[in-house]
This record gives structure tokens, sequence and C-alpha cells, in this order.
């Protein structure tokens, strides 16, 4: 399923490896012991464990943790996995959009490379403004090439996705004369059709300034999480 949902997670996932004697303080802080129990077992089977214990503990962290932390339990578990890249595709491709989103945002501390490009891709052509916001993390930032970045920019405007979501925008859009070209024909567009053209175009077209300084700030790591 690819359907928005409407709790969305803002708790801040620490960079480091994820385990049962490194949860971040503030993930330990917002849960019941009883959530923080089930999280310390999840994470030592993940750790310990083949596939599919942990994958079912993906399907339990809403019910567990609940709505407003489940995503970062999530992370914790897929880092603590550490599954291959294929691994990642299956758990993407058959879970729900819960479970989706946490592969796009586990995606940075799992996959070096660029062999899971196919997921955020997938995530892109979807209007389920979540994923879309998981999609365009530093994963995408760091290994879409510029004509599909440049795509995923102009989704983002189009669906109401912050552009704050976009990681390393500021330095991908600098000087970008393509991306000018496209955001002007969107703006074009709107206007054309009665439509008020967004703020955050106006935003990103400043960023492209190749006088403009390239690295102005706005535009980061979505919640935090990847960073």
């Amino acid at each position: 399923m690819t359907h928005p949902h409407p709790t969305p997670d803002r708790t801040r996932i620490s960079s480091e490896a994820a385990s049962p004697s490194s949860l971040p303080d503030d993930l330990r802080a917002h849960l019941t012991p009883p959530a923080r129990d089930w999280l310390d077992l999840a994470l030592t089977e993940a750790a310990t464990r083949p596939a599919p214990a942990w994958e079912l503990r993906l399907a339990e962290a809403r019910r567990r943790c609940g709505p407003a932390h489940a995503d970062a339990a999530r992370v914790l578990i897929l880092r603590a996995a550490r599954p291959a890249p294929a691994d990642l595709a299956r758990v993407y491709q058959q879970g729900t959009a819960d479970e989706r989103r946490a592969v796009l945002h586990a995606l940075p501390h799992l996959v070096p490379g660029p062999e899971s490009l196919p997921l955020v891709e997938d995530a892109l052509r979807t209007n389920d403004t979540r994923l879309l916001e998981a999609a365009v993390g530093p994963y995408a930032a760091r290994h879409l090439t510029p004509h599909p970045w440049r795509h995923a920019v102009l989704k983002c405007l189009f669906t109401g996705v912050p552009v704050a979501r976009v990681a390393q925008l500021a330095t991908r859009a600098h000087g970008d004369a393509e991306l000018v070209r496209m955001l002007a024909d969107f703006a074009a567009e709107r206007t054309a059709a009665g439509r008020p053209v967004p703020e955050d175009l106006r935003h990103v077209l400043a960023l492209t300034d190749p006088a403009a300084p390239p690295h102005a700030t706005h535009g980061g790591t979505p919640h935090g999480k990847e960073s």
C-alpha cells in the first residue's frame, strides 16, 4: 500500500549503530517501559537471528511503540539486522507503506552504493507524500543522477512536500541551469492554469543562482534521521 498516514514520526534517530545498549536517548525517553523492553528484544533478535524473525518485528512496531515512534523503531531494527540490498528490496516490495518508509530512511546506513536506487525510484513514482519525503533523503542526494533528482524536486513541489525534506538541496541545486528551466516551465504551467506558484519554488530557484553561496541553509535532512 502507498497511502499516506496521518501521524508523522518526528523522533530523531542517532547516527550510531543501533543496539539495546545504545538506543537514542530521545526515543527511549518517549517509550513506555513495555515498549522499551519490546524494542530491546527486537534489536537483539535483529542482530542475532535471520529473517523473518526481525521482519515480524517491523510489522509490530506501531502497535508496540505507538504511531509517533514506530518509524524510528523500524529504522533501528533494520540497522541492527543489516540486511543485504536484496533483502531490503524484498522487505520494501512486500511491506506496508510504513515499512517501505523505514527501508528508505535506513538506506544511507545500510547500502553504500547505488544498488537500492530502484526503491527510491519506485517511491518517487507514488503520490504518498510520506514516502516521497523518505525518498528524497541522503541516499537519493548521494546516488540519484541529475535528471531524476531534478524530477524528484519537481515532484515535491507538485505534491506539496516541503523542499526542506530534500537532502543536500542547496548543494545540488547550485548553478543548475536545467533545473532553472524546469522550474520556470512548472511556474508557467501553474500560472496559466490559474493556480498559485509554490513559495518553495521561488526558494529553490534562488538556490540555483551561481552567484549565491553554494551551501545556503534550508533543505537538509528529513527529521534528522539520516545525518
